[in-house]
């Protein structure tokens, strides 16, 4: 791979005309920025502490709600949305698709 980019660049600057030798242009990657290490270090460490007192304070949180009691109603509330029904069905007391056994 790199002797085929070598040799393009070699025949790049033989078509050109130029005898001279002009050195490829060194490419920049993002890993080669200087960056400020003391302030990625302060920021990294701010992050993590954060990220524990988030976490103590949801588990405390979740500890204080599940702890408390909460009121059980003995038979649940008459809502008229549900349409109980209480009449017999058409085809008898045993579930339509379920195998009837004659008495």
């Amino acid at each position: 791979m790199t002797s085929a980019i070598l040799r393009s660049g070699l025949l790049r600057s033989v078509l050109r005309g130029g005898s001279k030798t002009s050195a490829p242009a060194k490419r920049q990657f993002s890993s080669s920025a200087h960056h400020d290490v003391e302030f990625e270090a302060k920021e990294a460490s701010k992050w993590e502490k954060i990220t524990y007192l988030g976490a103590a304070s949801c588990s405390a949180l979740a500890f204080y709600c599940l702890s408390k009691g909460h009121h059980h109603f003995d038979e649940p509330p008459a809502y008229p949305y549900l349409h109980i029904r209480n009449k017999e069905f058409p085809w008898g007391p045993d579930g339509l698709f379920e195998v009837k056994e004659h008495h």
